[in-house]
C-alpha cells in the first residue's frame, strides 16, 4: 500500500510538471497557400504528385528531398490518358529521377502491365537510369537516380497493358 501511495504522488506531481499551453496538431494558424509542406515527405503513402519518401520510392534510393521540376507529361493510349510523367531533383543527393504514376482508371480497366521509368538526357541522347516492371499491377514507379543536374533533362516513362504488341510512353517538360 506504500509503494502505491508513492507512485501516485509521483504520477501527480509529474502531471503537475506538463504545461498547460501544449500545442497540438490543428492549433495556430495555417500555413500560406503557396508554402512547401514536408507532411508528404513525412508519410511514406504513394501519390499522384509523387512522395520521396514513400516505401517504393525508398527502395529506388529516392533522396527524400526531392521535389518535381518542370511540367508533368503524360502517357496516352486509344486516346485516354494511362499514367503521368514527372522528373524530380534532389538538391542533397545531385540527382535526378524519373517518375511514372498509372492512372487508376487504366488499372480498372486492364490486368496486368509492363511500366519503365527513366531521365532522358538530351545532352547524351540516353535514356538513363532505367528500371523496368513486367506483369504489374502497381500504381508507383521510379526510376534509378542519374547524375545529369548539369544536363538537359526529361522524365520519361513507358506503358505496356497485357496484349498491347508495343508500350506507349510520355515525357515531362525538357528541363536545362
Amino acid at each position: 500500500m506504500r509503494h502505491l501511495k508513492i507512485a501516485t504522488a509521483a504520477l501527480a506531481c509529474a502531471f503537475a510538471l506538463i504545461p498547460a499551453g501544449i500545442a497540438t496538431a490543428g492549433t495556430g494558424p495555417a500555413p500560406a497557400p503557396t508554402a512547401r509542406t514536408t507532411t508528404a515527405a513525412a508519410s511514406t503513402t504513394p501519390s499522384a504528385a509523387g512522395n520521396p519518401a514513400s516505401l517504393r520510392a525508398r527502395a529506388a534510393g529516392v533522396c527524400t528531398d526531392a521535389y518535381q521540376i518542370g511540367s508533368t507529361g503524360y502517357v496516352t493510349r486509344g486516346g485516354k490518358t494511362v499514367a503521368s510523367v514527372k522528373q524530380f531533383y534532389s538538391p542533397s543527393c545531385g540527382q535526378n529521377y524519373g517518375y511514372v504514376w498509372i492512372w487508376q482508371s487504366f488499372r480498372d480497366a486492364v490486368g496486368d502491365y509492363d511500366v519503365t521509368s527513366a531521365v532522358y538526357s538530351y545532352s547524351q541522347d540516353e535514356v538513363l537510369g532505367k528500371r523496368a516492371w513486367a506483369n504489374t499491377s502497381a500504381q508507383e514507379f521510379w526510376s534509378n537516380g542519374t547524375r545529369t543536374v548539369n544536363e538537359c533533362t526529361a522524365g520519361s516513362g513507358t506503358v505496356r497493358a497485357a496484349g498491347d504488341p508495343a508500350p506507349v510512353g510520355g515525357y515531362s517538360s525538357k528541363r536545362c
